[in-house]
């Protein structure tokens, strides 16, 4: 488990260009793929070499997991050069035994594709006359369409797909993309697409297959390695969106203060949070803020928090209670004023604060605050209903960390197109000066210059009820202490941040609830930093 080799995270401070820019973590679109393909021919590569190296490098992958073949194995062979994989990929499985026969339900187009079929059938391998049973045990390899479709599938050849995956859910793999799939956007090129148990992207990650509209389609998705030149990589855009996984965390250093350095001097965190009606979310938030490990937690709740924090969270200081709307939310606006604000290095503001329009909650205070302000929920609804809205962002005199999960986003951005989040959560920190958490099954992570980070990895564990205050009050806390530490802040360390969260979702052996989840970040931080 990636929990026992964590030791080698922290350092002086964090990585200013994590995770590397190479072949793992890159996510490109269908036309920079084709490009890069075109590029590697440019310089000598023969199309008849890289759909070999293509080829072998799923059959190894194929042949690695011999459970996989042990009924054999049927390639769907499309009319191009996915088609000419396939059926490398036939011919090579055969050559190792292993019963294979092959299907083309189009006309063969490209030439090199037709080479290889005509191979295949004089080497012995059987090319089916009719449909395959999807009702057998063998495993169907899909190389149909691959990149860049826009071919509509018939509901005939879906229909058998999807078939073959419900009668063997681990038994349907699809070269590079599944038939039907956008490769950019993640959505269905026609009603709807082959759903593979595997996906094996070639060369890089494809942008679409990372989207939560591929999640029900691509199944778990495995990049094949196709030796792209450094010198190719490196005329990608300095901001090109890089995939992070869990692995990832071993290579990140987080922010460590000084052994000599006091409680204050090892992040000050304010949270503004909870009201009557959410009294859960403001616990929640303290929860996440003391799992980070920051020097000093303060705050202001509501009273019905706040008279029983001295149980619960013992640690915290109270620095005074929020008034009550009539409806039950709380009113912050006027406790900015009671306090210091540049005493601390981060303030959270907003889970479980309820929704109430106040005119002038986001006033001068907020704005000339140099320190991280951390806007989750409702403090991102409240400040969607302001006369500015967004805009307010901009005259922020410090760094801004917006959290929001996709409804939160629409309310504030919502003439931004977010049936693509990753795009979305670019085109937003861009706008509004200000790193963006885009929450969902692959949260993005995206800062003013256009950085992005996408979490690759799924787990249904982090979507439970209050994991998002936790997570608001833990990169509140990390970025207090990143502050304390070196008085820079990147956008990486957001992106870290929430990929540790999902990872302790994901391992947590003790439950999922946002309490226990909690608890585990804090037990993570404290194993680490020692």
């Amino acid at each position: 488990m990636i929990v026992a080799s964590i030791h080698s995270w922290f350092g002086c401070f964090l990585i200013l260009n994590w995770p590397q820019f190479d072949s793992e973590h890159l996510m490109v679109s269908s036309e920079q793929m084709q490009n890069i393909e075109k590029e590697m021919f440019s310089m000598g590569m023969p199309v008849e070499a890289l759909m070999e190296k293509v080829g072998i490098g799923i059959s190894t992958w194929i042949l690695d997991r011999q459970g996989l073949v042990e009924n054999g194995a049927i390639v769907l062979v499309g009319p191009g050069h996915n088609g000419g994989d396939g059926l490398v990929v036939a011919r090579e499985l055969y050559m190792a035994g292993v019963d294979i026969s092959i299907w083309c339900p189009f006309p063969l187009k490209k030439e090199l594709t037709q080479k290889h079929f005509d191979y295949a059938i004089r080497i012995g391998i059987e090319n089916l006359e009719q449909k395959p049973d999807s009702n057998s045990d063998s495993l169907w390899i899909e190389a149909l369409f691959g990149l860049g479709q826009s071919r509509i599938i018939s509901d005939e050849i879906v229909h058998l797909l999807n078939t073959k995956k419900k009668s063997s859910p681990d038994k349907l793999i699809s070269i590079d993309v599944p038939a039907g799939l956008d490769s950019d956007n993640g959505f269905t090129v026609s009603n709807t697409s082959c759903k593979a148990n595997y996906t094996l992207s070639l060369g890089l990650f494809k942008t679409g297959l990372i989207q939560d509209s591929a999640i029900d389609f691509v199944g778990d998705i495995k990049r094949v390695d196709i030796g792209i030149p450094d010198k190719i990589l490196a005329d990608l855009p300095e901001n090109q969106p890089l995939r992070i996984s869990f692995s990832d965390l071993s290579t990140f250093v987080w922010p460590k203060p000084s052994k000599s350095k006091s409680k204050y001097q090892r992040g000050r965190v304010l949270v503004i949070a909870g009201s009557e009606k959410y009294r859960g979310a403001a616990s929640l938030a303290l929860n996440g803020a003391l799992a980070s490990g920051t020097g000093s937690v303060s705050a202001f709740l509501p009273n019905s928090v706040s008279s029983a924090l001295w149980s619960a969270h013992p640690e915290v200081l109270l620095l005074g209670d929020l008034n009550t709307f009539q409806d039950g939310s709380s009113d912050f606006s006027k406790v900015l004023n009671e306090v210091d604000l540049n005493r601390f290095d981060s303030i959270l503001l907003g889970p479980g604060l309820g929704i109430a329009e106040e005119k002038d909650c986001f006033g001068s205070d907020l704005q000339n605050f140099k320190g991280l302000l951390v806007l989750d929920a409702d403090g991102i609804n409240r400040l969607s209903i302001t006369s500015k809205g967004w805009q307010w962002l901009n005259e922020r005199k410090g760094p801004t960390w917006l959290t929001p999960h996709l409804e939160e986003f629409k309310r504030l951005f919502p003439f931004i197109d977010c049936s693509n989040p990753l795009k979305a959560g670019i085109e937003a920190a861009k706008i509004c000066s200000s790193s963006v958490l885009l929450k969902c099954a692959h949260s993005v992570i995206s800062d003013p210059e256009g950085k992005t980070w996408q979490i690759g990895q799924v787990n249904p564990s982090v979507a439970r009820t209050g994991l998002g205050d936790v997570l608001a009050g833990f990169v509140s806390g990390m970025g207090a202490s990143g502050l304390a530490s070196d008085k820079k802040l990147d956008t990486s360390l957001l992106a870290a941040s929430a990929l540790m969260h999902a990872y302790a979702g994901a391992f947590c052996r003790k439950g999922s609830t946002a309490s226990t989840i909690g608890t585990f970040l804090s037990e993570l931080i404290k194993k680490e930093s020692t």
